[in-house]
């Protein structure tokens, strides 16, 4: 399994939409903020929208994804392009899915959902991710986006037995996208996930850790992984993917321990030497300086959670 099928898998996302968007004119749409693991996203299919999320402000585009891991209270506004006032629009609940729809012929179609992931993997996984994920896929023939985008809005039209749970599967299938990077070469202002990096190379070093965290991997290693200097690694890995090589290696063996310290009972010591560590004292060191509690505390603080 690549890496980032692993990651998702790990990370035991539930996923849905909670409103569907078809609106003509202008409107602003207030976000609360949401409760702790939850992560909001937006899909535009068509149209344009701007989003402002804290100090940073985002321009949408039809076929543009937006996901924001620490979002707060954020703001939707649609129409930005005329001015133009809004046209009334009416809520209807569905059996799966909410639409928020305007009398006239809609100008802007925007799913906005949510991700849920427990205490975990999930929960790391989204710290390492950009504060604003921002993806551009277009909605040309060749966009990965174009076939998912009309399988959700389908399933959202119809909204018939098992409709939410086909949306859920296709919204996880839409955070894939997001973490492999498909689609055109993102513009300058979109923000790409570290598991998107494009380096052949870099990508087989992301993949190695992922899939092997129990090795005992040097920088030395990991170049040749990489198939290039230490110096270069050292180099082309922190641009790429916004973290360094030690760093990198640290969080993804966390991530991969609290994977199993949550779904596992398996003992302390054995968990250390799953990601490396040869004793469960730098194991657990290395534990709490990312995730700022001790393995035994994350673990109890899970099954709490679980009730």
């Amino acid at each position: 399994m690549d890496a980032v099928s692993t990651l998702i898998r790990m990370a035991r996302l539930e996923a849905g939409v909670d409103v569907r968007c078809l609106l003509a004119g202008g409107h602003v749409m207030d976000n609360p903020p949401g409760p702790t693991g939850q992560v909001p996203f937006h899909v535009l299919l068509a149209g344009r929208c701007v989003v402002q999320a804290g100090e940073r402000i985002v321009d949408l585009e039809a076929g543009d994804v937006l996901v924001l891991p620490r979002a707060g209270r954020h703001r939707v506004r649609v129409r930005v392009d005329t001015g133009a006032p809004p046209v009334p629009a009416t809520r209807h609940e569905g059996a799966s899915v909410a639409t928020l729809r305007s009398s006239s012929a809609p100008d802007v179609d925007l799913f906005c959902g949510h991700f849920t992931y427990r205490p975990g993997a999930g929960e790391l996984l989204f710290a390492g991710l950009p504060d604003v994920l921002h993806a551009s896929f277009g909605t040309g023939a060749g966009s990965p986006l174009r076939l998912l985008g009309e399988l959700m809005r389908n399933e959202a039209a119809l909204d018939g037995p098992g409709a939410g749970a086909l949306l859920a599967s296709l919204c996880e299938a839409l955070l894939a996208l997001v973490l492999r990077g498909d689609g055109r070469t993102p513009p300058a202002a979109a923000t790409p996930a570290w598991t998107a990096v494009a380096d052949p190379g870099l990508r087989a070093v992301i993949d190695a850790v992922v899939h092997e965290p129990q090795k005992r991997w040097t920088l030395a290693g990991l170049a040749e992984v990489a198939g290039v200097s230490r110096a270069t690694l050292v180099r082309r890995f922190p641009a790429a993917t916004g973290t360094g090589v030690a760093d990198f290696l640290t969080r993804t063996r966390m991530t991969v321990a609290a994977d199993l310290l949550t779904t596992t009972q398996r003992s302390l010591e054995d968990i250390a030497a799953s990601v490396g560590y040869r004793s469960p004292s730098a194991f657990g060191r290395a534990f709490r300086t990312v995730t700022g509690t001790t393995p035994a505390s994350w673990r109890r603080a899970a099954a709490l959670t679980r009730g």
